[in-house]
């Protein structure tokens, strides 16, 4: 990588890296810094613009993924707008609040340098001077290239927002054994990112006429087959096979036997019946006795599922309850053709705990095997290893301590790295106002409404959000607080000053869902 030999220092307050939903979210709330913001491609939008396939829709409904200031547009129905909207949406918002002007395009941060004063640093703090995060020295340097160049602009910030997500990029590979890995296939083998990238001829020229397996069953691989069914449709036409390791409960809706979703999970007295961080001995009893309550709604969400969605015929019930699967973020909706194309044939299902490769397909551990000209690996993505790529030591190996998570306080701030944060990391049930208001949290910390507790103190609440997780859920592996979401925006509340209780009348804050028209920003 060639660079400069002496190249210009370009200074300022605030650097972003990731022009995504989240780091839109952190530009528009942190514009009186004039920030810079940095995005490796050439359009905002992140996962939406370069994750999303033809028939990729947002998971819910639009009240519910909007931001605070900016309602979505008047549409025919307000359930799940494809990716082509959502783009629209978050173009619009980014011209109203002309927020193109902080976004460097084509420019990717390749390296980050820690250039604080490291003597004496309390990394407990953001800075030694009164905990001061803006105290007017830079903190961090980035080099930054563009794609138009092959030098390197070297860029000082006090502080830092890392928005780049945990999707996209970085593809997370499954291992194989000697020997029985894509090198001894003779078809073609990608990963959903590389699929992302095809235009509608590439997409159907692939997979048309072809034996496609696709591994995986969250929404990119039910959207990546039910995308494959449909481009082979007639007598000609080839079935998809999705390869199941571990089964989730999937939804068609958010109707359950007539009952709005959001009364099961999204409303103040529906987490009242779920653990939260910090609860005391009362709290803790009530939802031990509660606890057959909470167990009735799994059941009666289950119900209407099996009777919904033909999971018993095709040998895709899982296990486990539902609960368990909306406290780890694993819920897909089911786009409303999927089992329609299994019923026609077009979509197999086959359940394999191991799976390897040969020359002709692919083999499973029960002595099966299913042919294949192209094999999709919809497998997820690896966000840690991108941010561990990029961030020096010792913050990269500081992303797992203490807990093996990425532990965030407030989901924002690393408690023992100063002068950055981290927004877009932490799931719920809605992602875009998840991210907006830590947007907002982060403003009022940069503004001096309040202080941060010392690193003890915050890594002792970050371990207690991470324990609450855990114990909600078998699949915990990332930060997903939809069981105790409302609770967590009561702390953000807290800490800003504002009322925790958003409603206008009790029925209302007990019974209605939270969303981010409740949290818009208070002056």
């Amino acid at each position: 990588m060639a660079s400069q030999d002496n190249p210009p220092v370009m200074v300022s307050k605030i650097g972003i890296i990731g022009a995504g939903v989240s780091g839109l979210a952190v530009a528009k709330q942190l514009s009186n810094y004039n920030p810079v913001v940095f995005e490796a491609t050439d359009s905002i939008g992140g996962v939406w613009r370069h994750c999303s396939y033809r028939c990729t829709k947002l998971q819910s409904q639009t009240w519910n993924y909007e931001f605070s200031d900016f309602p979505w547009p008047k549409r025919e129905s307000s359930d799940y707008p494809t990716y082509a909207e959502i783009l629209e949406y978050l173009h619009t918002y980014a011209v109203h609040f002309d927020l193109f002007k902080y976004v460097k395009f084509n420019s990717k941060v390749v390296e980050i340098k820690f250039i604080g004063d490291k003597e004496g640093f309390d990394f407990g703090r953001l800075h030694r001077d009164s905990g001061n995060p803006l105290s007017g020295r830079p903190m961090w340097e980035f080099s930054v290239q563009s794609n138009e160049s092959d030098t390197i602009q070297l860029y000082h910030f006090e502080f830092v927002v890392i928005c780049t997500g945990k999707y996209g990029d970085i593809p997370l590979m499954p291992t194989f054994p000697r020997n029985k890995g894509p090198e001894v296939f003779n078809g073609k083998v990608l990963h959903s990112i590389d699929y992302c990238k095809l235009d509608k001829e590439a997409t159907s020229d692939l997979v048309k006429g072809k034996k496609v397996v696709v591994v995986g069953y969250k929404k990119s691989a039910i959207d990546l087959a039910l995308e494959c069914a449909q481009a082979n449709q007639g007598p000609e036409g080839q079935p998809c096979t999705i390869i199941i390791r571990s089964l989730h409960w999937t939804l068609p809706h958010y109707q359950m036997w007539g009952v709005p979703f959001f009364l099961f999970y999204a409303t103040r007295s529906a987490q009242f019946l779920h653990q939260t961080p910090n609860q005391g001995l009362l709290k803790s009893l009530l939802c031990l006795l509660l606890s057959p309550m909470r167990r009735g709604i799994s059941k009666f969400i289950e119900s209407y599922l099996l009777w919904k969605q033909p999971m018993e015929k095709y040998g895709l019930k899982p296990d486990h309850p539902f609960e368990e699967d909306f406290a780890s973020c694993q819920i897909a909706i089911t786009p409303e053709s999927f089992f329609h194309e299994a019923d026609k044939g077009k979509i197999i299902f086959k359940r394999a705990s191991k799976w390897w490769f040969s020359n002709d397909g692919v083999e499973f551990d029960d002595n099966t095997k299913t042919e294949a000209d192209v094999v999709i690996l919809a497998t997820g993505y690896d966000g840690k290893k991108k941010l561990q790529a990029i961030l020096p030591e010792p913050f990269s190996s500081l992303l797992e301590y203490p807990s093996g998570m990425m532990s965030l306080y407030r989901g924002t701030v690393h408690p023992l790295i100063p002068n950055m944060a981290f927004v877009g990391y932490v799931e719920s049930v809605s992602n875009l106002y998840t991210s907006e208001i830590r947007s907002m949290w982060l403003s009022g910390l940069l503004a001096n409404k309040f202080k941060l507790p010392t690193a003890d103190k915050m890594l002792s609440q970050t371990i207690k959000d991470m324990e609450t997780m855990k114990n909600s859920t078998r699949f915990y592996k990332r930060n997903c607080i939809t069981t105790f979401g409302i609770n967590h925006n009561d702390e953000i509340c807290e800490d800003l000053g504002w009322n925790t209780w958003r409603k206008k009348s009790l029925i209302k804050e007990a019974f209605t869902p939270y969303t981010a028209f409740d949290y818009k920003k208070e002056d």
